[in-house]
């Protein structure tokens, strides 16, 4: 399939996993939801990893994990230490700010990858690509003003400090992404599958430390009671497909970073609607002209 395709595939795949991690965070504490999701990342390609070893031939060829060094095994655990790190920080922002809001945020991804792939791999976008990406990015702007009605002040709001904090480390993977697949050509399935469980090894210590601490609730601040809720479940597998159409976009040659980070970034006009619709934020109508330049971005960028 054409890069574009699993492009615009990932995105709606990504919408739907924001939406439900938005449902999964809501009054609950951000450690638990992230052992609960990447472990069902980790179990889902630890039963395909089993079924590799036993029944060889059994799988769809896309699905089989090639065996891998041990520099490719460091190689997959520094990804998911930057996965990690930007999920912690994203996850944070999610909780405590608005979807409409969070999501043309994390949509600023592009710019800092694009900057970084002209930079550093030498890409070149043509200039069409350029003003779509660029007009993504100005809508965030627009966003950003709509966003003081709603009392975030994007310059000063810690929140939003740490979902564009989490959004750097997210383009940093996005470039190695490219480098993992492109260059070095390893199967997206090889990418997916120890990188989702390197990701349960990290936070595995760091949810038991929080199940450990809030046995002992301070008086003065005591701490949220963990809710399981099955868009935990949902998140992680809309999160699988996204990640897997996404990685296979990568590998095509023509499949430059820039724009399919780009392209991906789509899933924020599902968001907003989830926004609206479901969780009933208000502001919503205002916002209705930045995401109208989103789409405006992406279209110019997908026929650039």
């Amino acid at each position: 399939m054409h890069w574009a395709p699993l492009s615009l595939t990932s995105a709606l795949f990504l919408g739907c996993y924001d939406t439900c991690q938005k449902h999964a965070l809501r009054d609950n504490p951000v450690l638990p939801v992230l052992l609960v999701s990447t472990g069902t990342c980790a179990s889902v390609w630890s039963a395909l990893l089993l079924v590799q070893r036993l029944a060889p031939g059994a799988l769809h060829a896309s699905l089989v994990v090639p065996e891998l060094s041990w520099l490719g095994h460091a190689q997959l655990l520094l990804k998911a230490a930057i996965v990690a790190a930007s999920w912690l920080c994203t996850y944070l922002a999610v909780k405590h700010l608005p979807i409409s809001l969070a999501a043309p945020i994390r949509a600023t991804s592009p710019l800092w990858t694009l900057a970084a792939a002209i930079l550093l791999l030498a890409e070149r976008p043509s200039l069409l690509q350029v003003v779509g990406i660029s007009t993504t990015l100005l809508s965030f702007l627009g966003l950003s003003l709509v966003g003081r009605l709603e009392g975030v002040h994007f310059h000063r709001d810690r929140w939003v400090g740490y979902m564009i904090l989490g959004t750097l480390f997210g383009a940093a993977s996005g470039l190695y992404d490219k480098l993992l697949l492109g260059k070095l050509a390893l199967a997206p399935a090889t990418v997916q599958a120890w990188f989702s469980i390197y990701l349960l090894a990290l936070f595995a210590p760091l949810a038991s430390l929080w199940w450990l601490t809030s046995a002992r609730e301070r008086r003065d601040a005591p701490r949220e009671r963990f809710q399981f809720r099955f868009s935990m479940l949902l998140l992680a597998l809309c999160l699988l497909c996204a990640d897997f159409a996404y990685f296979s976009a990568l590998r095509e040659e023509a499949g430059l970073i820039s724009l399919v980070a780009s392209l991906r970034r789509g899933s924020t006009l599902i968001a907003f609607a989830a926004g609206v619709f479901l969780f009933k934020e208000v502001n919503g109508w205002k916002k209705l002209p930045a995401v109208f330049g989103i789409v405006l971005g992406i279209t110019l960028t997908l026929l650039g």
